[in-house]
């Protein structure tokens, strides 16, 4: 029903994505960005929006707030309360909201590690001090490595950073994990800000999202979800984020740090969410679909080319983490850009050795970018 395989033009369009390399033959593969249209009821919304012609200050409207929180109870079977919900332009600016509403300058913030870039930059911007856990790699899987998790807490530990589904490994923590994870922190009376921006984008069949404060209320009330639409239906450029918050003492801390320096949400944002969270299902199941057949071809086309690349399984996100640990290269990121392939470096995640590479992208475009690795690969 939706064409996923349509090349659509970006440059020219203000696009960070395109425009890195713009007087380059490199194809972008960097930013978590994908190259898809966004779902055709969006497109419709805001084609009506725009005839209006007015585009005022404007406030959560009641059908966004109710989207969300029907979105809520029919995916993950979490109810909750309208009030818990605080609008945000973006999902960063919830990470580094958190950092400065939970503890105070000084005091200490875990996160698992590599990990989205801004999980790293959020608690120095806060006068925070971050305690970087590495995740547990074996067999190119990664884990909670529980035990260094519980000895890298100190009297000053305040906050947790939880990434879920994680990118860049993409793995989704399931409920033992994140039982066992709560317990740690709750015991220790520290707080959980969770990103789960990417859980409506998980790939295997056996696994299921389920937010951290949904195993039970007291969790709830020790913790901040961050969710947004734009990851799922490709929206990131309409700036619309929420945070999830139940306990009335950390929400008005958060409505406190936030108070003069975040901006209210643009009307086309909140429409673009209340519509995909309401008509956006079955664009999402062929999304979903398309993305695991990319994920597939180039899982394949790595066990066949030269250099030794391994690529972590992907359970969620459009994210595949690349070890090119052994490939022999010194700086992978040039390396593929001379090839024609434009990637992220694993150091931004503190993953040195590592590259993340978007496939959410038409698959010609992904072949294309096979080709030019295998044959740059087989040129070393």
């Amino acid at each position: 029903m939706f064409d996923f395989d349509e090349i659509v033009d970006r440059r020219g369009t203000a696009s960070e994505k395109w425009d890195k390399y713009c007087d380059r033959d490199v194809i972008p593969m960097w930013v978590a960005d994908m190259d898809f249209r966004s779902p055709p009821e969006v497109i419709e919304a805001l084609r009506r929006r725009c005839d209006h012609g007015v585009f005022g200050y404007t406030g959560a409207p009641p059908e966004a707030v109710a989207a969300v929180t029907e979105m809520l109870e029919r995916d993950y079977g979490w109810r909750i309360d309208p009030r818990w919900i605080v609008w945000l332009p973006g999902l960063v600016t919830g990470l580094n909201v958190t950092c400065r509403a939970v503890g105070e300058p000084g005091d200490e913030v875990l996160t698992l590690v590599p990990v989205y870039p801004p999980f790293l930059s959020a608690p120095r911007y806060s006068q925070r001090g971050l305690v970087r856990v590495p995740l547990h790699e074996r067999a190119n899987r990664w884990s909670i490595d529980f035990e260094r998790l519980a000895s890298a807490v100190t009297p000053r530990t305040r906050l947790f950073l939880l990434c879920n589904p994680h990118n860049p490994v993409g793995r989704v923590f399931d409920r033992p994990e994140l039982e066992r994870l709560a317990e740690q922190c709750l015991s220790r009376g520290i707080v959980i800000c969770a990103d789960e921006i990417h859980c409506g984008l998980v790939l295997d069949p056996a696994k299921r999202h389920l937010p951290i404060a949904a195993l039970a209320p007291e969790v709830a009330q020790s913790s901040i979800t961050l969710m947004a639409p734009s990851k799922t239906f490709n929206l990131a450029g309409l700036g619309c984020s929420f945070a999830v918050i139940p306990s009335e003492a950390i929400r008005q801390r958060f409505l406190h740090a936030k108070a003069g320096i975040v901006p209210m949400i643009n009307p086309y944002g909140y429409l673009a969410a209340q519509t995909v969270y309401r008509h956006g299902e079955p664009w999402r199941r062929e999304l979903i679909a398309y993305l695991r057949r990319n994920r597939d071809l180039l899982a394949e086309a790595l066990t066949r080319m030269p250099g030794a690349l391994t690529m972590a399984p992907v359970e969620a996100t459009y994210l595949a983490w690349i070890d090119v640990r052994q490939a022999g290269m010194g700086d992978p990121v040039p390396f593929f850009e001379a090839a024609g392939v434009g990637l992220q470096d694993g150091r931004d995640f503190d993953g040195p050795g590592f590259v993340r590479l978007n496939f959410g992208c038409p698959r010609a475009l992904l072949e294309q970018a096979i080709e030019r690795i295998s044959a740059a690969l087989k040129n070393t």
